[in-house]
């Protein structure tokens, strides 16, 4: 196998999703490693993941950061299809490219993504999930904040700094970074010089009142799940609570479970390492490296 030394930076890769969709990726350490995607949430980009990536690659370990349709460098969609089943398609097409069956991990929106993709005929091109800080029995004060977070600030910021103010404020648990450069992984500058969230705004049409609906096949996919499971929550989380991780588990008796102490909703993000860990160590625990 190649010296880890090989994988400190990613190759920037691109996938068809469906209707023929551009989806970047980073993909990062050996190609013959044990396979492990990566589907950030709502309003995220494949960057959220970066430190994983790199700690998986150092350990041997395959990781493929994707951008979902509408997000970050992936194309948006000409027809404004951000339904769940688009991105589960999406994910199941780039499973395919791959060539070979993977362990998924996924945050809020792409746990979502994930738990309905194992419910598909085709779920067994993944061999195990992750599901971060999601149940399908969420808080809804705490989905809403999101959601509305999701949707302030639709005429952009006049400055990075003034961007980093309203993370912040969302963010409250976690430390400002002095340097707020870092958010132009998230954020392009346009023509009129403001800067805006680089996400399509047609995503969030429906999403409030998806809350519900979604909670029965959320459920009925849970029940059916037989691969390995691995559910990470914050403790600070106001999207999943303890009672929602009870119902988890009642519906998935086989799971793992690891609760971040200093994490929010945001777990992978607020305590990387931590974070880290826990997945390679799943994936380590059902698909055995060289």
């Amino acid at each position: 196998m190649s010296n880890e030394a090989d994988f400190t930076e990613p190759a920037r890769v691109t996938f068809r999703g469906q209707g023929g969709i551009a989806l970047a990726a980073d993909s990062w350490g050996p190609q013959d490693g044990p396979l492990v995607v990566f589907l950030h949430g709502g309003g995220q980009t494949r960057h959220s993941w970066k430190d994983s990536g790199l700690a998986l690659a150092k350990a041997g370990m395959h990781a493929v950061l994707l951008d979902a349709r509408g997000h970050g460098d992936s194309d948006w969609a000409p027809d404004g299809n951000y339904t769940r089943n688009a991105m589960v398609e999406d994910l199941i097409g780039v499973l395919e490219q791959l060539g070979k069956p993977g362990i998924v991990v996924g945050a809020s929106m792409g746990g979502l993504t994930g738990l309905i993709a194992s419910a598909h005929p085709q779920h067994d091109r993944m061999t195990g999930l992750v599901l971060v800080d999601v149940v399908p029995r969420p808080e809804r004060a705490g989905v809403e904040r999101v959601i509305s977070f999701l949707d302030s600030n639709r005429e952009g910021f006049a400055s990075l700094e003034e961007a980093a103010d309203v993370v912040a404020a969302y963010l409250p648990h976690r430390p400002k970074p002095r340097n707020p450069e870092g958010l132009q992984r998230n954020l392009r500058q346009r023509a009129d010089g403001r800067w805006y969230w680089h996400w399509d705004p047609a995503m969030l049409s429906g999403r409030g009142e998806e809350i519900d609906f979604h909670t029965d096949p959320l459920e009925d996919a849970a029940r059916q799940l037989t691969m390995p499971v691995l559910l990470v929550r914050g403790a600070l989380s106001d999207v999943v609570s303890e009672e929602g991780v009870r119902a988890f588990r009642e519906l998935v008796p086989h799971a793992d479970y690891a609760e971040i102490g200093a994490a929010a909703h945001t777990a992978a993000s607020d305590a990387n390492d931590e974070f880290t860990d826990a997945v390679v160590d799943f994936v380590r625990a059902h698909v055995p490296t060289e």
